[in-house]
């Protein structure tokens, strides 16, 4: 161990003690115990993968908390390409330096915003909390660029800390702050949840974002004497017992108690066992029931019983080895995706598992199971069951083998897709949108249409996934909208229904037109490093549009493999579904066709008749093709009006709807 890692040298003055204005540095005769020691902004870093100090580095779910959550990021380097220099280099791992937790670019919001972290510990003790820093990002070259305050337990630690400073303007130079605070015990309180807060300094001339940002930290708690927190409430002693020690008498009574007492337990034991095999028969006996009681105590929703199945916890338990971390397969806001196996191991599934204990997702949980339970359609994912037990909330899907369409997009080390499975991607999902609006009785809108919820099984077929935000359209004939708070990702959010809260299917297609963008540039849809021209996609292409320079920012490894005139149909759809005016938008009927009318350019292009001569129009294309029926749109509707709607309807794709 090295001796000046936990301990301050006897040369160093210290480091602040938090409120005193003092310093305070840890001797080599103080008692040390580690609390915490976290990663911020990703997954656990475990023992094995430390500097040989066998150290464990947690996530921060859980104590991170998210006062606007529209308005934090993760900045990462999960490719590994960046310099990262840790000296000495036992003080922490690399991979700790990798990811951070930030606030993004938008200096409005993070104004009034901060980092937050609260983490429960003992009263009555010294805490030393060390947050590491390392920065990365490419706009912060100098001293002054980023500043921000860091408060520990409600008060000033830091004034204007600067990262760029601390490394003497060296970039991915890894740095630590040590703080100590002071947790006094008022007698009453045992335990205490310490605050880490980090505000960003925006106000000064020279600091040119206002932002914040950690990488990891620990807390250690700290004592002269020893580290015991408080003792636990005493039991009372009953009335009429005699203090003082006990004689012979006294001594066969307390025996004859401690037996007493055994055979008592024991009895009570074999009575709880019974009860609860006579309640988990009582369960199985009522498995089929499409109510849980944890559902129906917290709020009423119905579930038709035939469609979708009640999972025990046992069987989720048994299907991912009790939550396994070798069975993770994606992370979320929800928490984490499992693959499991279930029906004696024979058929593979998707378990999303809400954070246990969480207060948050409760009603995009019911929501997602009143939604997908009846639904089934070829572009959608499909709702096998749930299971409501144990304070766990948790939905069990159809598993798509190939994940994300993001995961093969970018930062990504999947092969690139070509340019005829993105076209073939974009018509699945557009086709599962299009049932969502028109194929039930009542319209529904997605309302978090991205390219993390359109998944893709082992053949590339798109299927549209995540219903937990999804919102029944309107329901009167004389209502064009739903007034309702904004909720979805930033960068797909429709601007219309973010600025008056009117949300309607037109809504749904303003994501789409992002993530058709998406999928042409192969970028994300908010770049938050980027030049304040490009941090948004749908911004940066229709100023590249008004440019005509759109195909410049084409993803380069199927730049060349486009048709010209595929390409320009292509952005004429996108640019139709980003229009500011909800109204002028397509509906995506026309959407599905005028894809299909895309694709067949491309594969016409390919084609030897091209080179003969033979020449594809867009009304040679809808009338032979795809046995077309006109159509425009009503006054109304007021939408896209086009001549090319397919026969395709999405009536035609409808899964039997048996139970799962």
């Amino acid at each position: 161990m090295p001796t000046d890692l936990y301990y301050t040298p006897l040369d160093d003055v210290g480091f602040t003690l938090v409120g005193h204005g003092t310093q305070f540095s840890v001797q080599s005769s103080t008692a040390m115990e580690t609390v915490y020691r976290i990663k911020a902004g990703g997954q656990e870093i475990p023992p094995q993968n430390d500097t040989g100090l066998f150290r464990g580095w947690a996530d921060e779910q859980g104590y991170f908390i998210k006062h606007n959550p529209r308005n934090d990021d993760l900045p990462a380097d999960l490719d590994g390409k960046m310099n990262i220099t840790v000296n000495p280099d036992y003080l922490a791992p690399k991979e700790l330096f990798r990811t951070a937790r930030s606030m993004g670019r938008n200096a409005t919001l993070n104004k009034m915003s901060n980092l937050t972290w609260e983490f429960p510990v003992d009263a009555g003790f010294t805490y030393v909390l060390r947050l590491h820093f390392c920065e990365l990002d490419p706009n912060i070259n100098d001293i002054g660029n980023r500043q921000f305050h860091i408060y520990i337990a409600s008060m000033l630690a830091d004034d204007r800390a600067d990262v760029m400073k601390w490394s003497q303007k060296q970039k991915g130079l890894a740095v630590l702050r040590n703080y100590a605070v002071l947790i006094p015990n008022n007698g009453t309180q045992k335990k205490f949840n310490l605050s880490l807060q980090m505000h960003p300094y925006g106000s000064s001339v020279d600091s040119k974002y206002a932002d914040a940002f950690l990488n990891g930290l620990e807390i250690f708690k700290i004592n002269t004497n020893n580290l015991a927190g408080p003792n636990p409430d005493p039991v009372q002693t009953p009335e009429n017992s005699i203090p003082g020690k006990p004689g012979r008498e006294s001594r066969t009574t307390i025996i004859d108690v401690v037996v007493g007492v055994g055979i008592g337990v024991v009895f009570i034991s074999l009575v709880i066992l019974v009860v609860v095999l006579r309640c988990k028969r009582v369960t199985e006996r009522n498995s089929k029931d499409y109510k849980s009681k944890s559902i129906t105590a917290t709020q009423k929703v119905f579930l038709p019983s035939d469609l979708c199945r009640h999972f025990s916890l046992d069987e989720i338990e048994a299907a991912t080895n009790n939550f396994d971390d070798v069975f993770i397969v994606g992370v979320g806001g929800f928490g984490h995706v499992y693959k499991g196996y279930i029906d004696d191991g024979f058929t593979p599934v998707a378990i999303k598992r809400l954070k246990p204990g969480s207060q948050q997702g409760v009603h995009e949980f019911l929501n997602e199971i009143e939604m997908l339970s009846q639904l089934r359609h070829l572009h959608l994912v499909s709702l096998i069951g749930y299971c409501n037990e144990m304070n766990e909330m948790i939905l069990v899907y159809d598993f798509m083998a190939r994940g994300t369409l993001r995961d093969h997009l970018y930062n990504t080390d999947n092969p690139p897709l070509s340019w005829k499975q993105r076209l073939q991607i974009c018509i699945g999902a557009a086709r599962g949108l299009h049932y969502l609006h028109t194929g039930g009785k009542h319209t529904i809108i997605h309302r978090d249409v991205k390219t993390t919820n359109i998944l893709l099984d082992d053949k590339w077929m798109a299927k549209v996934s995540d219903f937990g935000l999804s919102r029944i359209g309107p329901t009167d004939t004389d209502k064009s909208h739903v007034s309702t708070h904004v909720k979805g990702s930033f960068g797909y959010i429709d601007p219309e229904y973010y600025k008056r809260f009117r949300l309607t299917e037109k809504s749904d297609v303003f994501s789409f037109g992002v993530v058709l963008f998406e999928i042409l540039c192969g970028r994300p849809a908010l770049i938050h490093s980027a030049e304040t021209q490009q941090v948004s996609l749908s911004n940066w292409v229709k100023h590249c549009d008004r440019n005509g320079s759109i195909a410049e920012i084409v993803d380069p490894t199927i730049k060349t493999k486009i048709a010209p005139e595929c390409l320009k149909k292509f952005c004429e759809i996108g640019m139709n579904c980003l229009l500011e005016d909800g109204t002028q938008r397509p509906r995506m009927k026309d959407v599905v066709a005028m894809l299909e009318f895309t694709l067949r350019l491309q594969e016409s292009a390919e084609q030897p008749a091209i080179e003969k001569g033979e020449k594809i129009s867009e009304d040679s294309f809808s009338t032979t093709d795809l046995n077309v029926t006109t159509t425009t749109s009503t006054s109304e509707d007021n939408s896209y009006s086009n001549d090319t709607v397919s026969s395709w309807t999405p009536f035609s794709e409808i899964i039997d709807p048996k139970p799962r």
